[in-house]
């Protein structure tokens, strides 16, 4: 709750500087610093999601929903999502964040949407559209409780988030009548959509990117080991602590319901060639047994086969848009066949 309480406290402050000092050398900065700290609201979000903010499922569900709702995600829509994500990433049909697209549906589109979906700066602002519409080839909206994303016995849930959504926009709304549009579009908006475009980022490079192309995977090459091991750790200097090291990636695609606070630990545990040590104290005891026995033998030469060292960034990471960059240029489709599959490049959008 420490860091809930000290994101929060941040956020509140730097709004209460803005409006105070009102000055166009200071609202960039401010854009800048409140949009990644929506960013980080998000990812104490996302924790709740995991059940790894609190062993209490309640209070992950009350955190989750304010945290979530103040920067207009719907929880549990996006929670239930991001769930199917976990259980089928590197999958191609069934993954849910960012999966490729198989050729004949990419040639079904027309260009134009080719074009947007590959293009900075348009992928970095397709979180809000794919809140509504998911991603193409996917239907159903994390709004509607009888979305094909959702069971049955769901559907409260997603009533109780989308109710919760609303009453954010009707707060937005109130307060753009008493501040006005113009100082709501600096307060708010743009930082909103600044958050927005650092959890495009992030999401597309904990999948994408690499020098050396990850597989895919369909049919029996798939699995949860495997999948989980498609996925990218990403260093990005001083924002690791501000987002919660949401960097460790792989680690928390094989364990989820690690917390973020352990997930360093947890890298130094299954990284083959390094001191591999962790404190049994410092997580739950099934867990930790369970990453000590990655240790053996038969563990290190998957993990040091698949496992690829992040690039050490600076003090920001900016060395990362030319990695995305380079990844848009590329990464467009995967073929209809096979069950181990690399993007391959649509050479009319080089």
């Amino acid at each position: 709750m420490s860091y809930v309480l000290r994101d929060v406290l941040v956020v509140l402050g730097l709004a209460a500087a803005a409006a105070r000092l009102d000055s166009w050398l200071v609202w960039p900065l401010y854009w800048a610093a409140q949009g990644t700290m929506f960013w980080a609201l998000f990812v104490l979000g996302h924790d709740c999601g995991h059940g790894s903010f609190s062993n209490n499922p309640k209070l992950n569900s009350v955190v989750g929903h304010i945290l979530h709702s103040s920067i207009l995600v719907p929880y549990h829509g996006w929670r239930i999502s991001h769930r199917t994500h976990h259980q089928n990433h590197g999958h191609v049909e069934k993954d849910e964040s960012w999966h490729p697209l198989p050729e004949r549906l990419y040639n079904s589109l027309d260009f134009m949407t080719r074009k947007l979906r590959f293009t900075m700066p348009f992928p970095l602002l397709a979180f809000p559209l794919y809140l509504f519409k998911r991603s193409p080839g996917k239907t159903g909206s994390h709004f509607n409780p009888s979305s094909e994303l959702f069971q049955p016995n769901e559907k409260k849930d997603i009533i109780t988030s989308t109710a919760s959504w609303l009453a954010m926009v009707g707060v937005l709304a109130g307060l753009t009548f008493v501040m006005g549009p113009i100082q709501m579009l600096k307060l708010y908006a743009v930082p909103y959509f600044v958050f927005v475009a650092w959890l495009d980022m992030v999401t597309y490079l904990h999948h994408h990117g690499h020098e050396d192309k990850l597989p895919w995977y369909r049919g029996k090459e798939w699995s949860y080991l495997r999948g989980g091991l498609t996925t990218l750790d990403r260093d990005y200097g001083l924002i690791n602590n501000i987002h919660h090291d949401i960097g460790t990636h792989v680690i928390h695609h094989l364990f989820p319901q690690i917390p973020h606070y352990h997930l360093i630990e947890a890298v130094r545990v299954c990284h083959p060639y390094s001191c591999l040590s962790f404190q049994v104290s410092l997580a739950r005891p099934l867990v930790t047994l369970f990453l000590v026995y990655l240790q053996t033998e038969a563990a290190k030469p998957v993990l040091g086969k698949y496992y690829k060292e992040p690039k050490k960034s600076g003090p920001l990471p900016l060395h990362l848009f030319g990695v995305l960059s380079e990844s848009l240029k590329q990464d467009h489709y995967v073929s209809d066949t096979g069950d181990v599959l690399y993007y391959q490049t649509d050479k009319k959008m080089t």
